[in-house]
């Protein structure tokens, strides 16, 4: 799978794939960087099984890019080994996760 990108209203919609790594960058990049009106970022790791620390390092960028709003980005679907590397690399201080 692939990383899929849909806009509603003012908001966009990142569906991640099963493994995201430093082979999902330019993909990641290229679905929000061109949507640099848009006042919030669902990030949807619903398919996703694996992250790494570019997975980590792609959040991150994300971030700084959008602004340190932390309401602007929300990780949602996330299952509960992602959850658990986000919560032990402190990100739930940085974006809303669900």
């Amino acid at each position: 799978m692939t990383i899929t990108k849909t806009k509603q209203g003012d908001q966009i919609s990142i569906r991640l794939p099963n493994k995201f790594n430093a082979d999902c960058i330019q993909d990641f990049r290229d679905a929000y960087t061109e949507e640099n009106d848009s006042k919030g970022i669902l990030i949807d790791f619903r398919e996703t099984e694996y992250m790494d620390s570019s997975g980590l390092g792609m959040l991150i960028h994300i971030r700084r890019e959008f602004g340190e709003e932390r309401s602007n980005i929300k990780l949602i679907n996330c299952r509960s080994q992602i959850k658990r590397i986000l919560l032990i690399s402190r990100f739930d201080k940085y974006f809303e996760i669900s």
